[in-house]
């Protein structure tokens, strides 16, 4: 609605994960990388977490695109109320399986022969579950053993478990302290500090054709303390104040907009201490927020394609 006016060329806070604006933090890189990396070494195991909104999602998109490009099979599965029946249909038919039987020994038998078969020719499969925090204890046992398929020379399937903290809660189970034990890389995903959130709201301007920041500092700070960093609702905050600049005909988006946008949001209560924009004193470094925006090169020079960690392991 507002690109051709603003001179975009796509809408550049859409909220679905779009590898395309994927922005490598330090944890965010290291996550993709190291969760390709463990497939690839047959680590067997792996976990990664984040809060509500930090963009888990989003790298394992990413991570899916690198397995395609790779031809690695891999089950994804994101509905995780399951019964451990179903749960294991679901995975042997994502595998390609066709007709699992319904017994579960048949089923894991099969299963077994099929891994097998893909690990004598030296192929790599792997189990990667999102929204893993609701899975049920009895679900999580079945991935226990699942995780005992292997050959003297790894495990045959790799197996990504994705959720929000309640995860790591879960796993800290005495219940599911075997679970625990097996697991060989760990990752966590936390929001965005403050320069980060001016890195990341400019290069998905940048991503999406823009050569003008549209954002005053202000505005970034403002969209910084009501969203905590949080990529979600960055992109929430930032999505509507584009279209109320364009409503009112401004080509920049101030920190008034950003307030009253995140107060029709019911978001000025996350952070209730801050000062409406209109109370900030001039030269404050709440009303300033920053010195300057970033560079292009600022970030260009530390952001590589998601892809080029394909070709870097």
């Amino acid at each position: 609605m507002y690109a051709t006016f603003f001179k975009l060329r796509r809408n550049p806070f859409e909220i679905s994960p779009d590898p395309q604006f994927f922005f490598r933090t330090d944890a965010h890189n290291e996550a993709l990388a190291g969760l390709y990396y463990g497939i690839c070494a047959h680590k067997g195991f792996m976990v990664m977490t984040g809060e509500v909104g930090t963009g888990k999602t989003l790298v394992v998109r990413c991570l899916l695109q690198l397995l395609d490009q790779k031809q690695l099979n891999y089950a994804y599965m994101f509905c995780t109320r399951l019964s451990s029946g179903e749960f294991l249909q679901d995975v042997a038919s994502d595998l390609g399986i066709a007709e699992p039987p319904r017994s579960k020994s048949q089923l894991l038998r099969q299963l077994q022969a099929y891994l097998l078969r893909r690990g004598e020719k030296g192929l790599y499969t792997a189990l990667i579950i999102d929204e893993a925090q609701h899975l049920e204890t009895e679900v999580l046992e079945e991935i226990r053993l699942l995780t005992n398929l292997e050959t003297t020379r790894g495990k045959l399937l790799q197996i990504v478990l994705v959720g929000q903290p309640e995860l790591d809660a879960t796993l800290e189970s005495h219940n599911l302290r075997q679970l625990k034990q097996r697991i060989a890389m760990r990752f966590q995903l936390r929001p965005l500090s403050e320069i980060q959130t001016r890195g990341y709201i400019w290069d998905r301007l940048q991503q999406a054709g823009s050569h003008d920041p549209i954002f005053t500092l202000p505005a970034v700070h403002s969209v910084y303390v009501h969203s905590s960093g949080i990529p979600r609702l960055i992109n929430i905050l930032c999505d509507n104040a584009l279209i109320s600049a364009f409503a009112t005909g401004r080509t920049e988006v101030t920190d008034l907009m950003v307030d009253e946008v995140a107060r029709d949001l019911c978001l000025t209560e996350r952070n209730s201490s801050r000062k409406p924009a209109s109370q900030r004193e001039p030269g404050t470094a709440e009303a300033t927020a920053v010195d300057h925006w970033p560079e292009i090169s600022e970030y260009d020079k530390e952001k590589t394609n998601y892809k080029d960690v394909g070709t870097a392991i």
